[in-house]
């Protein structure tokens, strides 16, 4: 006869046999700056609280905000309330909320106002007294990389940032990780001045999407994969991220930022990494960084920027049956802006696996689709005994890494018609998450915050690989802003640019059609 969970004295809010998320976070406070932006609103906060109704936060944990709005608790808590309701993906449940919420505290002030920050102080020594929260405290910066230093000076001169023994204090970065390598170099030395590289977690949501994750199983617990990923039978590389969005109410951020800093500095060469790497011995964050610290110093930029790069920016039209701005025509952008919604570069890894392998890195904005994706295409057979008729339709096998937003893994192969003689067509072979899994993928901010409370770095990059990348991504900056030039138009709704089609026929390649 099975024993009740909770006769077994178990947390009645989480089964122990889900093992997605297996581990339960010690007691901590959760400090928001800038938790008034959308980021904290659609995800941070919600995410808190679906990890608070699956039973993996523990009773002493408490969730502070900072911004510069003159509310008591009981407004913040008000404001929590409602984003949970209107994003969170978990049923919500009052029992939940209730523990929650009697954590949940609000500190008005501006950043770099020492009053502020006392009374962020005493918020918090209140909670580690009141909720048994120990002394350990995560700082998550949702602001302006502008403001970092500022903060994290301040959490120094306040003592917010010791570390006494058996307490942690950690600081959460979100991207952009600077605009180039001299300033990424920079935010490093201002947040490692503060905080031990242990204690610094640097967040791209993208390596906390299941998908992602899966990449590292599928490569590294199945024997059928692994023999072919290689130069010996891999022709070429293509990672897309395309939204059919425009840039909407981000033109202060987007504007000079452009998206080849926003998303392939750091979620497309992240990408790169996990697909080109070396297997890690075991998959502890040192081991994980270094095999993707070492694809990275063997990655390279093209030789010819003119034919090996690509940019556009979406022109007004329509897409979906409604008309659209084009980028020129959004709120606060300059006539005179240069800035790219489109890119796309090739780069080559000089190491003995993948030499004479392309990876051609793609995104966009207002293109026909919203996916991510990672495309192996596999070299052709060296000799089709069918005559050319038989294999018309035929084109390469290729293994495609669906990361969203259908999650799953398409292989990609030729068969033969029913009922013709020898006719040869390309068919898919589909795996999708969610019809082999009964279990639903937890969102990646999830994820990630749980990691942080836990001090589990593996999916955080470091440094090394933020500088790494800029020095890819560097060049390629360098030769578009010398150019005369604006970025090529492209029609909302189609793939992008001519140009990024002309420099995939250059080396006798198509982009894939999601």
């Amino acid at each position: 006869m099975t024993t009740p969970l909770a006769a077994r004295g178990a947390n009645p809010l989480r089964d122990p046999l889900d093992r997605r998320m297996p581990r339960i976070a010690g007691p901590c406070v959760l400090v928001i700056f800038g938790v008034t932006g959308d980021l904290s609103t659609k995800k941070l906060m919600p995410a808190v609280y679906d990890l608070a109704n699956r039973g993996l936060l523990p009773p002493g944990f408490a969730l502070v905000g900072f911004a510069r709005r003159e509310w008591e608790h009981q407004d913040f808590a008000k404001i929590v309330h409602d984003a949970v309701r209107q994003h969170a993906r978990t049923p919500f449940r009052e029992e939940v909320w209730k523990q929650l919420s009697e954590g949940i505290r609000f500190v008005p002030g501006e950043i770099g106002d020492d009053d502020s920050v006392r009374r962020l102080r005493d918020t918090i020594s209140e909670l580690d007294e009141a909720r048994g929260t120990g002394g350990n405290h995560a700082f998550y910066l949702s602001i302006p990389p502008g403001l970092f230093q500022t903060v994290v000076d301040q959490l120094r001169e306040h003592g917010l940032a010791e570390q006494q023994s058996g307490q942690w204090s950690r600081v959460v970065i979100e991207k952009p990780f600077g605009h180039d390598l001299a300033s990424a170099r920079e935010l490093n030395r201002v947040v490692s001045s503060v905080f031990p590289s242990s204690s610094v977690f640097r967040i791209d949501h993208y390596l906390g999407k299941e998908t992602v994750q899966n990449l590292l199983a599928l490569r590294f617990a199945n024997q059928l994969f692994e023999p072919v990923w290689n130069n010996n039978y891999v022709d070429h590389v293509q990672i897309t991220m395309a939204e059919d969005i425009g840039i909407g109410g981000r033109a202060g951020y987007f504007d000079g930022i452009g998206i080849a800093r926003d998303v392939i500095q750091n979620h497309l060469l992240q990408l790169l990494a996990l697909t080109a790497m070396e297997e890690p011995t075991s998959f502890e964050a040192a081991q994980l960084r270094a095999e993707k610290q070492k694809v990275l110093a063997a990655a390279r930029p093209p030789e010819r920027m003119d034919l090996h790069t690509a940019r556009g920016r979406y022109r007004g039209g329509w897409q979906g049956g409604a008309k659209v701005a084009g980028y020129l025509e959004e709120k606060g952008i300059p006539a005179s802006t240069t800035t790219e919604t489109y890119a796309a570069i090739r780069v080559d890894i000089d190491n003995r696996r993948w030499a004479g392998v392309p990876f051609y890195l793609r995104t966009g904005k207002r293109l026909a689709r919203r996916v991510t994706e990672i495309a192996l295409g596999f070299k052709r057979a060296p000799h089709l005994p069918f005559t050319a008729t038989d294999t018309e339709e035929l084109g390469y096998n290729a293994l495609v890494l669906r990361i969203q937003p259908d999650e799953g893994v398409t292989l990609r192969f030729g068969a033969k018609v029913p009922g013709t003689q020898m006719e040869i067509r390309e068919v898919n072979m589909d795996f999708a998450y969610g019809g082999s899994f009964t279990e639903s993928s937890p969102e990646a901010y999830e994820r990630l915050i749980l990691d942080v409370l836990l001090g589990d770095p593996p999916l955080f990059p470091q440094h090394e690989e933020v500088e790494l990348s800029w020095q890819i991504l560097d060049p390629i900056l360098d030769y578009w802003a010398s150019l005369d030039t604006p970025p090529e138009d492209y029609e909302p709704g189609g793939w992008g640019p001519t140009c990024a089609n002309e420099m995939l026929a250059r080396d006798g390649h198509v982009w894939r059609r999601p």
